[in-house]
């Protein structure tokens, strides 16, 4: 054997030896070797689960969900619809409590609650838009027309008038209360993606995947300006956003451009480009001069729009699907194709907490009007509501 003393041995650390060291050979069967993984603790060990961070699940449907929204009055409140065709109005806290939003034969696409709070509206690729009384929980209307899946549903924001998107290039405004056709907008050459009405009510801005911004007069029907070509976006719009003073409009496209827009001109005064994928979302601060964007390159981005300038841009493990700010607070919610849900300090850029629970993508994001809960709904099935008091 080596001739070295034990001190030896530990002063020198490892000792290898060579073959003149080898007494003798022993074959020993690979079966009779112990398990890396048994060492380790074992194979058969149950598998790690990861934490779920939320404090209420919905699971009453049955297939993917894409649609939510919160009611502006009732801070319990919410409404989901997917791919199961049905939508559920149910109440965070109360997992035995739901109604069911019957009559759609696709899936549900889009929900919105009128500014009261009184009537809710559902929108499904079946081209239907029905109107659910909130006091009555009964089917108050069906608003028919469209020829095409309805890809949004918006409410005006001081009367229950309803605008609509459809699949077949069309724009379709109703009077809920009287279940009275009011006007169709039609002019985009593709499905007509996204749109709302201004703050003030008196215009409507519609983004299509014609890659063009289209501005309404609501009550004349009048095409006012058409937004198009050079500096304007090259793809399809995905996104849209108006601020307060009804004065300008932000669109996101697939051509991962954000442009913003003057509404009384519809001259493009200025672009926001920083991304390199297709933008899923936009939003406004309510109390910054502060805009962000999420994009499928798996960036959060916020900027200072009187500059034009990124303040920040946060990183996510994969594409950003929706984003939604904390009421007046400086922190932001954005859902994320890993299942993951995140807080964001705008001042800082840091994440501020990981909510876990989902298992797929999500798919939107929606702020109770307590501002206590933050819901969200997932390709895998379920909504989930987190805290976010602390947040405020």
């Amino acid at each position: 054997m080596a001739d070295s003393h034990p001190s030896e041995e530990d002063d020198q650390g490892e000792v290898f030896l060579d073959e003149s060291d080898v007494m003798e050979e022993i074959d020993v069967d690979e079966e009779d070797l112990p398990d890396a993984d048994d060492e380790a603790g074992g194979s058969d060990a149950d598998p790690i689960e990861e934490a779920d961070d939320s404090m209420h699940i919905f699971t009453g449907h049955t297939g993917e969900l894409y649609a939510l929204a919160c009611s502006p009055t009732d801070g319990v409140l919410v409404a989901t619809g997917g791919g199961d065709d049905k939508g559920f109005l149910w109440r965070v806290g109360q997992g035995d409590w739901a109604f069911e939003l019957q009559g759609h034969k696709d899936s549900v696409s889009s929900l919105a609650f009128s500014t009261d709070g009184q009537l809710l509206a559902s929108s499904g690729f079946d081209g239907l838009v029905q109107i659910w009384d909130i006091n009555s929980q009964s089917l108050k209307c069906v608003l028919e027309g469209p020829g095409g899946g309805i890809e949004w549903v918006r409410w005006h924001p001081r009367g229950h008038l309803v605008l609509a998107g459809s699949e077949d290039s069309t724009v379709w405004l109703w009077n809920a209360d009287k279940n009275a056709f009011l006007s169709m907008f039609s002019g985009h050459g593709s499905s007509v993606t996204c749109g709302d009405f201004t703050p003030d009510g008196k215009t409507i801005c519609t983004g299509s995947d014609d890659a063009t911004l289209r501005i309404w007069n609501p009550r004349s029907g009048e095409n006012i300006h058409v937004v198009r070509g050079h500096p304007y976006h090259t793809g399809g719009l995905t996104c849209l956003t108006i601020t307060s003073d009804s004065t300008l409009a932000l669109t996101g496209s697939k051509d991962s451009s954000v442009h913003i827009v003057n509404i009384i001109t519809g001259k493009v005064v200025s672009s926001l480009n920083a991304h390199s994928d297709s933008i899923e979302c936009v939003g406004l601060a309510i109390s910054s001069p502060w805009a962000a964007t999420g994009s499928m390159d798996k960036k959060l981005i916020v900027w200072d729009l009187q500059h034009s300038l990124p303040r920040c841009t946060c990183i996510h493990e994969d594409g950003v699907t929706c984003l939604s700010w904390l009421g007046a607070s400086r922190f932001l919610a954005t859902g994320c194709v890993d299942g993951k849900v995140r807080l964001w300090d705008c001042l800082s850029g840091e994440c501020v907490r990981t909510f876990s629970g989902h298992s797929d993508a999500i798919q939107s994001l929606a702020v109770s009007a307590s501002g206590e809960f933050l819901v969200s709904v997932s390709l895998d099935g379920t909504a989930r509501v987190f805290e976010i008091a602390e947040f405020q």
